[in-house]
């Protein structure tokens, strides 16, 4: 076998109902030693590097066929040690799908849960989390987030309120362009969230510049959103093998080596890439385990990424 697979051939070692057959040999040798986590700096918990996004891979209704495709998403991401599951009622029927299954599945317990407020007006904005919270079937969110910034200085004082309270145990800030960093860089420093969520990506490294470095100073955790800069990483290297020396930072996949250069950078806490597919949840469950890159393997990944 090759010291290293891409996604497709990820396909051919799963087929077998048991845990252990899903998972990719070189996954195998760091299983028992539990996905690599990393602390949430206002609590001290500690939270695995890998999670799930849902925006559009959640958003199918009651449509059973692609339901039943999602379960096993979610037995595999549970499976592998993956917690954050990350949404919004801006994701349509995805904060209703998450709940419906996690309570099918009895995982309702096994997961980190985090979702936004996405409106503008202090009670129109209550009344959506709460509405979120009973579709997604949390009595307490682990995490609420406003979403792009919407109303923030409306919404940061309701969410202030309900961590005080006990309703969240967390509460964060979150947009998707580089145009939005300095504003985040603001709000970390003067309003102090428990999270922060943005872009950042191998091939969109703007947040490298200060953001990522801002976080880390004022003890904010990170949630990176569009790790494969929306896909045109992997139509980058559509034909294109991985260096022999991938490997030796425990990379089997294309997709691993980007969500590892990313974990890589230590403000980064968490990072949700969205898939409706098993063995892709499989391939970037992998990225929690083994080694990441160092600052000057980091540099090397991007110089080989360059030069295809």
């Amino acid at each position: 076998m090759k010291a290293q697979i891409n996604r497709r051939e990820v396909i051919q070692l799963i087929g077998c109902a048991s845990a252990a057959s899903l998972i990719m040999p070189s996954l195998l040798a760091f299983k028992t030693d539990g996905i690599m986590k990393r602390i949430i700096p206002s609590s001290g918990e500690k939270l695995p590097v890998v999670g799930l996004g849902t925006w559009q891979t959640f958003d199918v209704g009651d449509n059973e066929n692609h339901r039943k495709l999602l379960e096993e998403v979610l037995l595999r991401m549970r499976e592998l040690g993956g917690a954050m599951i990350d949404s919004s009622p801006m994701y349509g029927s995805s904060e209703r799908v998450v709940g419906d299954l996690c309570k099918k599945l009895n995982v309702s317990e096994d997961f980190f849960y985090a979702t936004k407020v996405w409106t503008s007006g202090k009670q129109a904005g209550i009344d959506q989390m709460e509405i979120s919270m009973k579709k997604m079937k949390r009595e307490v969110m682990d995490l609420m987030q406003i979403h792009n910034l919407v109303d923030w200085e409306t919404h940061s004082k309701t969410l202030k309120a309900w961590k005080e309270s006990g309703k969240i145990r967390y509460w964060g800030l979150t947009h998707y362009t580089n145009a939005s960093h300095e504003i985040l860089e603001q709000l970390i420093n003067n309003e102090k969230p428990d999270f922060v969520q943005f872009n950042y990506s191998i091939n969109e490294r703007h947040a490298e510049e200060r953001l990522l470095d801002t976080a880390k100073d004022h003890g904010v955790a990170v949630i990176i959103n569009r790790p494969y800069d929306g896909g045109n990483l992997f139509r980058k290297i559509r034909g294109k093998e991985l260096p022999n020396w991938a490997s030796e930072i425990d990379i089997n996949s294309w997709g691993q080596y980007f969500l590892k250069y990313i974990l890589g950078h230590k403000a980064v806490n968490c990072v949700i890439p969205g898939t409706s597919k098993a063995r892709h949840v499989i391939d970037n469950m992998g990225a929690g385990y083994g080694r990441l890159p160092d600052p000057s393997e980091r540099q090397k990944m991007l110089k080989y990424l360059q030069g295809l």
